[in-house]
């Protein structure tokens, strides 16, 4: 027998170890917290939407359907401010343009950024604005923000 043919078993095997190894680190990787700062210096993490009901409002000043964002979030404090937290995430803007854009608008929930847009692509956030509740880490809905968002959104939280 061949010393060469004793091997090609215990070669194949640690190939198949090492696939292995290489696709649990890459999964660990991914699993990584993925945490935004809010424009106030708060942070957001996963951590924090694995815990009780998150709506997310996400919007960019330069989308024509985002010009109208504030008028469009606040009335989501007044009817769900009470059973959720309401937060907006603004898609990779920086810090003088999202100032600028809400200079003199009172929007009364926090901004955070997603700059390099890492955290609507976790959360395959396709559409801007966009609309996502998460509850206990879950995503429970996802899409365009609607014009009658309090419907939709009562269709997932009751009310």
């Amino acid at each position: 027998m061949n010393a060469s043919a004793n091997l090609t078993p215990h070669v194949g095997s640690a190939a198949v170890l090492a696939l292995l190894l290489l696709l649990l680190g890459t999964a660990h990787a991914g699993a990584q917290e993925t945490r935004l700062q809010g424009m106030r210096g708060e942070h957001l993490g996963d951590t924090d939407l694995a815990r009780g009901t998150t709506i997310l409002v996400f919007w960019t000043s330069w989308s024509p359907h985002s010009r109208d964002i504030v008028a469009r979030v606040n009335p989501l404090i007044q009817r769900w401010g009470g059973h959720a937290r309401i937060i907006t995430v603004n898609f990779q803007e920086d810090r003088p343009t999202i100032e600028g854009f809400l200079s003199g608008k009172d929007l009364g929930v926090p901004v955070f950024l997603d700059s390099d847009g890492s955290f609507a692509r976790k959360y395959a956030v396709a559409a801007l604005p966009g609309l996502l509740i998460v509850r206990d880490g879950q995503v429970i809905y996802k899409g365009r923000l609607p014009e009658d968002a309090n419907r939709v959104i009562a269709d997932f939280l009751g009310g």
